[in-house]
Formats: C-alpha cells, structure tokens, sequence
C-alpha cells in the first residue's frame, strides 16, 4: 500500500472517512473501491442483499478486516496504518487495540463473557484497556444499565438472560467507552421476532444522542425511521446513497428497486 493520506484538523468528533476500500478473500473480491462519508452524528444505515459486502465493509471500519487497498480514518486518523515517508505502514496489534477503544462494536451473537456477570461484562474495557478505575467505571456502567432498561440485572450471567436482553447489555458495553463511533453488525438478525423490538428501541434512543452510528441490518422500517442516510450495497459497490425517501420510496437503480420489491412488498400481504 503506498497511498499518502494528508491530514486535515477537524473540530468534529466521529467522521468517519473510507476512500478506495478494496477487499478480497482469496480470488473473490468482495469490495470495490469503496468511497463514503459518514458526518460526525449521523445515522448511517447499510441495506443489501446476503453476500454483498455490507458486513465486510463495516468490519473493516475497525480493522477487524484489513483492506488490502485504500484507507480509513476516523476524525482524519488512520485506521490500522500509520503513513510515513509516502508510505502506509501496519500498526502494531497494542495499538490497533487502542484505536478500537474509539470504536464501539455489537455484533449478530452478543460476544457476551459467559463467565462474567453483567456489570464485570460493561466494565472490563475501560478498566483493562482505559485504565479506568474501577469504582468509576462501574458507576458508568450502571448508568448504562439504566439506559437500556436492565438496571436489575447487573449480577446476573449472560445465560440467565433472553436474547433480546444480551444484546442490550452488548450495547451497553460498547458505550461503555464512549467511543466516537458505533458500529452494529445485523443487531436483531439472531433475535427471536418479538425480542426485536425492545433492541431497535434502544438504538433508536441512541441514534437522537448524536452519536455516530453505522448499522448494517435486515429491518427495512426500522431504517426508515431511524436512518438519515441508507446506503444500498450490492456485490461489494455501493449503488444507492441517500435518505430513507430517495432510496426506499425513489430507488434509481434497478438492483435496488429488485430487492426492495422482496423484502417491503410481502410484509403487505401478512
């Protein structure tokens, strides 16, 4: 990689920057030349049909895939690379770690630390990774609770909790940090239907904090009205980008007008 990348200052807090992103596994490409945007605040939603990328390319906003061409930035820092004499040159893993203290993550299956209780789950990062102290970090992380409507379930284990409310205290533990960024991977996508909704609430309480939000998920209504941006991916390209109105109501392109007829029209017929 050779790319030089001029930083700028910026006021802002969680701009996220990704310029010619390419990824492959082996012989398959599964993103091209990605170009995006994200202001500090904004509600990024990611639409796309299995296998076209969308979970790839979130995964490499925190270098938990590494690009093999372009870059990323977070408010005008590299992600996973440091540039150097013209060059770009891999982080060490310490300081990859650090980078992804600023970059909260939940996942499809929680991630949760069987093993730990609810509050020793929230509050792990910022001791260990922070330094944060203990007693300070376990307030923050009683406040989070509250937050996500678990405030009685601090001592519990993850297994004695439903699906909906693991995912919950995931959340929580992704803000635990205050990161300038959260990424959701498909938050609802192992959920059984009716625990569906006490999670979209709680990241609809999130989006109107401004914080930055980058969510790749199935629920077409939730992104109507939590999104101020969709994007539509498709074979690793982006081929729509707009608000909730232009890309769910107005597509441009036939690929999107071809998956929105799937997965809106038959929700008419239940």
């Amino acid at each position: 990689m050779s790319l030089l990348v001029e930083n700028q200052p910026t006021t802002s807090r969680g701009a996220v920057s990704v310029r010619g992103v390419e990824k492959h596994y082996g012989n398959v490409q599964v993103l091209h030349g990605i170009d995006l945007d994200v202001a500090p605040g904004e509600v990024l939603v990611i639409l796309g049909p299995s296998g076209s990328g969308k979970s790839t390319l979130l995964r490499t906003i925190n270098h938990l895939e590494k690009v093999d061409k372009g870059t990323i930035a977070i408010d005008d820092e590299l992600i996973g690379y440091r540039a150097r004499h013209g060059k770009l040159h891999e982080l060490r893993q310490a300081e990859v770690l650090a980078q992804r203290t600023e970059v909260g993550m939940v996942f499809q299956n929680f991630n949760l630390f069987g093993h730990l209780t609810v509050l020793q789950n929230i509050i792990e990062a910022p001791v260990h990774a922070r330094k944060i102290p203990r007693a300070q970090a376990m307030a923050r992380a009683r406040e989070l609770l509250e937050r996500v409507g678990l405030a009685d379930k601090e001592a519990a284990y993850p297994r004695q909790l439903s699906g909906g409310q693991q995912q919950r205290v995931a959340i929580a533990r992704a803000l635990a940090l205050e990161p300038k960024v959260v990424l959701f991977d498909e938050p609802t996508s192992a959920l059984d239907p009716e625990l569906v909704t006490e999670v979209l609430d709680v990241i609809r309480s999130l989006a109107e904090s401004g914080t930055t939000l980058i969510i790749v998920t199935h629920e077409i209504g939730f992104a109507r009205d939590v999104a101020d941006r969709i994007l539509f991916v498709d074979a690793g390209r982006v081929i729509e980008d707009g608000t909730p109105e232009q890309v769910l109501a107005s597509p441009r392109h036939e690929r999107t007008k071809a998956f929105l007829s799937k997965v809106i029209e038959p929700a008419f017929h239940i």
